[in-house]
């Protein structure tokens, strides 16, 4: 793990400013997205404001000097959003050639691309990145860079809360799914197989759908659309489900920023530290499990300490994890976490 450079933390700052301000402009101008337009009913005329893609919509009024204004001002504003939109856009693709240069493009471009659409329809906070590549997320937060033999993975898991409403979310996916959403990244990706949680793309890139076990009332699959992924429950993962949600603008590969949806890091390093003493997990994964919970450790403790290391603040977590944890962290290395009391 080593610190960014100066050129590079400035870098990843612009990048954060243009990207955010680049995504209120989409989520703006989608305001615009089906218009308004005047229908003839019984000899008069009536603006609707159109609500989606067939056509459906509602009146506003017959038309009258007030409703041609409305009208107007609609039109005008679009014409605004659009040229906002065509800037920053423009603004975007430079800045993500001056990631590329100074070597900040670290996240695979196809997750970006993939958190990119979930963002822009307005379902990336329902969708944590948990996992090996979380960590690009973290060390974005932290302004420092790890070894990438420790982030290499050839999957991606997203954590969906099923406690959330699941047909607002459905809605968010425009009706398609998220297996839709995936084919508008790479139209490649296919289901492993029917009613399967697991989407792979051509190049046998992985998405897998995860949730915390659901509640037993709960007899439906959770789904967000027909022929879509089902979620598969995964024991332990409602200690990440129940940890704080936090925010991360990470690089791709291709330099263009992304927003990032993660669990806290010191749940991350904890939960990895737990599945490493897991007699059930794969010997491979265990010693990739307690490298990571190490390194996502030292990062927090180095240079995230808005992120403390404080057992009374980490109650998300069950006590003998937590207590488990610490320990196998403090047995593999030469951490401390004096926070951890038991």
């Amino acid at each position: 793990m080593f610190p960014l450079s100066d050129q590079q933390r400035l870098f990843l700052v612009e990048s954060e400013q243009v990207y955010r301000a680049w995504e209120t402009a989409v989520r703006q101008h989608e305001q615009y997205r089906y218009g308004m337009r005047w229908l003839k009913s019984n000899g008069r005329e009536y603006l609707i404001r159109v609500a989606d893609a067939r056509g459906n919509g509602r009146s506003l009024g017959p038309r009258t000097p007030e409703t041609e204004s409305t009208r107007n001002a609609f039109d005008a504003g679009k014409i605004r959003s659009h040229e906002r939109l065509k800037g920053l856009s423009a603004r975007l693709r430079e800045q993500a050639k001056l990631n590329r240069a100074i070597g900040l493009g670290r996240l695979p471009t196809v997750i970006g691309d993939i958190l990119g659409r979930l963002n822009v329809a307005g379902a990336g906070q329902d969708f944590r990145v948990i996992g090996t590549h979380a960590i690009f997320g973290y060390e974005a937060i932290a302004g420092v860079h790890c070894r990438m033999e420790l982030l290499a993975s050839g999957d991606v898991d997203l954590l969906y809360d099923s406690r959330k409403r699941l047909s607002l979310v459905s809605r968010r996916l425009d009706g398609s799914g998220l297996l839709g959403l995936l084919r508008k990244a790479d139209k490649s990706f296919e289901p492993a197989g029917k009613g399967s949680f697991r989407a792979i793309n051509a190049d046998g890139f992985m998405v897998d759908l995860i949730s915390q076990p659901i509640d037993m009332r709960q007899k439906d699959a959770v789904t967000f659309a027909q022929e879509d992924l089902v979620t598969t429950e995964v024991p332990s993962l409602e200690w990440l489900a129940n940890s704080p949600r936090i925010e991360a603008v990470a690089i791709s590969a291709n330099g263009l920023p992304v927003l990032m949806s993660l669990c806290d890091p010191r749940a991350f390093a904890m939960h990895k530290a737990w599945l490493s003493r897991r007699p059930d997990r794969d010997p491979v994964k265990k010693q990739r499990d307690i490298n990571q919970a190490l390194l996502v450790a030292e990062m927090v403790l180095a240079h995230l300490p808005q992120y403390p290391f404080n057992s009374s603040a980490m109650k998300y977590l069950p006590a003998d994890v937590l207590s488990g944890a610490t320990r196998d962290i403090e047995q593999a290395s030469d951490i401390r976490l004096p926070g951890m009391d038991f």
